[in-house]
């Protein structure tokens, strides 16, 4: 984002807009704005810049969609490569989900000209 090049920064900025996305409920039936996969996808672009990582369980939060529905999405975005699978080092029965280098590229890409 021009102006905003830390991590720090860039992160904060995409919260604001999930916090403003989410505020939408407030106002107007949630099913009018279901989107499963932006919802994601912010999510683990914020985590990107914030160092730490995104576990399945936390990303079907972030969904904001059944937990059903969202593990289609991951699982098709995984496959299609926007998404990358990690087991937990220290613990084996959790998973992370990543963005791919191609997939951040992209976000940072559209935030910078958000940002114009």
């Amino acid at each position: 984002m021009a102006g905003h090049n830390t991590g720090g920064e860039r992160a904060r900025f995409v919260r604001d807009h999930i916090r403003q996305r989410r505020m939408r409920g407030d106002f107007f039936p949630s099913d009018f704005f279901a989107d499963p996969v932006w919802d994601m996808l912010l999510d683990l672009y914020a985590a990107h810049y914030e160092g730490h990582a995104v576990s399945v369980s936390s990303l079907c939060i972030a969904a904001a969609v059944p937990a059903t529905t969202a593990l289609r999405w991951i699982k098709m975005l995984t496959a299609s490569g926007w998404f990358i699978r990690s087991r937990d080092e220290s613990d084996g029965r959790r998973v992370h989900v990543y963005l791919s280098d191609e997939a951040r590229l992209k976000l940072d890409i559209y935030f910078d000209a958000l940002q114009r």
